[in-house]
C-alpha cells in the first residue's frame, strides 16, 4: 500500500488500523489513493472515503437548498408588495435551473483542477452570493425585475454543485460500492429542495415575528453554509489522482447514446427538478395561498412533499435497475409519468386538492425512481458500446478514442447530469406558455403526456427491442 497525505512522494507504509486514516498535513492532499486496493480500503481508506462523503452531502444539500429558494420565495412576492406578472414569476422560478444546468459543465472539471476539498470549500462559500443577494433584493419591493432575475440566476451556483460533488466522490469509492455512495450523495443533495420549501415559509413568517420577512429566506442559510464550508476545510481531502478527462468528454460528444441518455434524463431528472421548482406556484394558482398546514404563524405549503418523495425514490430506482435492468425500470417510470400526467389533466377541472396532491406525489415518485434507473444505465451502456466498438472488455488497446469504458462513462455522467438539468427550465416555461395561451395548465399536461410516451418509446426501441440490430437490448 502506498498512500500518503503529504504533498511529497508517497513513502511505503504499513496500513493504519481501520478507521484511523492517514496523517493530515497542510493542503490535505492524498497521493497514491487506490480504492480498489482491498488492503488500503480496509486499512483506513473506507473511513476517509466515508468522512469525505458526509461533508460532500452536507455541501451539496445546501447547494440544492439555494438552487430551489426562488421556487418558494416567488409565491410570497405579491404579498410583500412586488408587482410582477405571472410570466415574470415563472422566469424567476426557471432561471436558476437554466444557469445551474449550464454551470454543471465547468463544475465537472473543477475537482481535477483545484482538488475535491478545495473546490468543495469554494463552491460552498459561493452560495453566500445568491443567499445574501436574495436577502438584499427582497428587502425592497421597488427592486427592478431585471435585478431580481439576475439574482435568481445566481442561485444556479447551487445547481452546479451536484456535478463537482459527484465527480469528487466517485474517486473515493471502489466500483463495488460506488453506486450506493453516489446514490446517497445524490439523494442527500436532492433533499435540499424539499427542506428549502419546508423551511422558507417558517423563516419568512414565524421567525419574522408574524410579519413577512422575505430577506430571512436567504439569511437563515448563511450560518449553515459557513458551517459546511468549515467542515469541508477541516475534514475533507484532495486526491492527487483525481484527473479531468477532457478527451473522454470530447469523445462522448460523438457518441449517439450520450444524447439519447441525456434526453431520457431530461424526462426524469428534468421532471423532478422542474416540477419541484414550480409546484408551490401551481398549488397557489390552483387552490389559493392558504392551502397547507399551520405551524405557529406560518402556513406550510405541502409542496415540499413532492421533492421529498422524489428524493427518497431515487436510490430505490437505482436498486430496482440493478435487479431488473435500467431500461425496463425507466420504461415503467415513463409509463407511470404519462398515466399520472393524463390523470392530472382529466381531474384538474374537479378542483380536488387531495386528488391533485396525490397524483403529483405519484409523479414525483416515478420521476425520482427514473432518475436512479436512468443514471444506472449510463455506465452499462458505455461499457457495452466500448466492448462492441473497440473489440474487448476494456475497449481494446488503450481503451480506444477517449479512453476505456470507465473513463467514457465517468465523462458521460457529468455531461448527462448537466444536459438533463435543462429540464428544470423547460417544465416551468411549458406551464407558463400554456397559461399565457389558454389561461390554464391543461395544454402543458397534454404536452407532458405526449413527451413521456415518446421517451418511453425511445427507451424501448433503443434498449429493449428484441432484434439483431438491438445490440444493447436488455440493459
Amino acid at each position: 500500500m502506498n498512500v500518503d497525505a503529504t504533498t511529497g512522494p508517497a513513502p511505503a507504509a504499513t496500513a493504519p488500523a481501520a478507521g484511523v486514516g492517514w496523517p493530515r498535513t497542510k493542503g490535505s492532499w492524498i497521493h497514491g489513493w487506490d480504492a480498489e486496493d482491498t488492503q488500503q480500503w480496509e486499512g483506513g481508506g473506507r473511513a476517509i472515503a466515508t468522512r469525505n462523503l458526509r461533508w460532500s452531502i452536507a455541501c451539496e444539500f445546501l447547494g440544492f437548498v439555494v438552487w430551489q429558494l426562488w421556487s418558494i420565495v416567488v409565491v410570497y412576492l405579491p404579498a410583500a408588495g412586488f408587482h410582477f406578472s405571472s410570466a415574470e414569476l415563472f422566469w424567476l422560478i426557471s432561471m436558476p435551473s437554466l444557469t445551474g444546468a449550464t454551470l454543471r459543465i465547468p463544475y465537472t472539471f473543477m475537482v481535477a483542477r483545484f482538488g475535491g476539498r478545495n473546490w468543495t470549500i469554494t463552491s460552498a462559500l459561493l452560495l453566500l452570493v445568491p443567499t445574501l443577494g436574495l436577502a438584499a433584493c427582497t428587502a425592497n419591493p421597488g427592486t427592478p425585475f431585471g435585478v431580481m432575475l439576475a439574482v435568481a440566476a445566481l442561485a444556479g451556483l447551487g445547481g452546479g454543485n451536484f456535478a463537482s460533488s459527484m465527480a469528487n466522490i466517485t474517486h473515493f469509492f471502489p466500483a463495488r460500492e460506488k453506486g450506493w455512495a453516489l446514490g446517497l450523495n445524490a439523494a442527500g443533495g436532492n433533499l435540499g429542495a424539499a427542506v428549502a420549501q419546508l423551511m422558507v415559509p417558517v423563516a419568512v413568517t414565524a421567525l419574522a415575528a408574524g410579519t413577512l420577512g422575505l430577506p430571512l429566506a436567504g439569511l437563515v442559510w448563511v450560518p449553515l453554509i459557513a458551517l459546511a464550508a468549515w467542515g469541508a476545510w477541516k475534514y475533507m481531502d484532495n486526491l492527487s489522482g483525481a484527473t479531468s478527462d477532457i478527451a473522454g468528454s470530447l469523445a462522448c460528444l460523438k457518441e449517439p447514446h450520450l444524447w439519447i441518455l441525456a434526453l431520457l434524463y431530461v424526462g426524469t431528472f428534468g421532471s423532478f427538478i422542474g416540477f419541484s421548482a414550480v409546484f408551490p406556484k401551481l398549488i397557489v394558482d390552483s387552490f389559493g395561498p392558504h392551502v397547507g398546514f399551520t405551524l405557529g404563524t406560518a402556513t406550510i405549503s405541502l409542496a415540499f412533499l413532492g421533492a421529498l418523495v422524489g428524493s427518497l425514490a431515487r436510490p430505490y430506482g437505482g436498486r430496482l435497475a440493478d435487479r431488473w435492468g435500467g431500461a425496463r425500470v425507466t420504461v415503467a417510470c415513463f409509463a407511470i409519468l404519462a398515466l399520472t400526467a393524463l390523470a392530472q389533466l382529466l381531474t384538474l377541472p374537479l378542483g380536488s386538492f387531495p386528488l391533485f396532491i396525490a397524483l403529483f406525489l405519484v409523479l414525483f415518485a416515478a420521476a425520482g425512481a427514473g432518475n436512479g434507473s436512468t443514471y444506472r444505465m449510463i455506465p452499462v451502456v458505455f461499457a457495452l458500446r466500448s466492448r462492441s466498438r473497440d473489440g474487448g472488455p476494456d475497449g481494446g488497446p488503450g481503451g480506444g478514442p477517449g479512453g476505456g469504458p470507465a473513463r467514457r462513462a465517468a465523462a458521460a455522467l457529468g455531461l448527462i447530469s448537466a444536459l438533463g438539468a435543462y429540464g428544470g427550465f423547460l417544465v416551468p416555461q411549458v406551464l407558463n406558455a400554456s397559461r399565457l395561451a389558454t389561461g390554464s395548465y391543461a395544454g402543458a399536461f397534454t404536452g407532458f403526456v405526449a413527451a413521456y410516451l415518446l421517451l418511453m418509446a425511445v427507451t424501448w426501441f433503443t434498449y429493449l427491442r428484441r432484434s439483431p440490430a438491438a445490440s444493447l437490448a436488455g440493459i
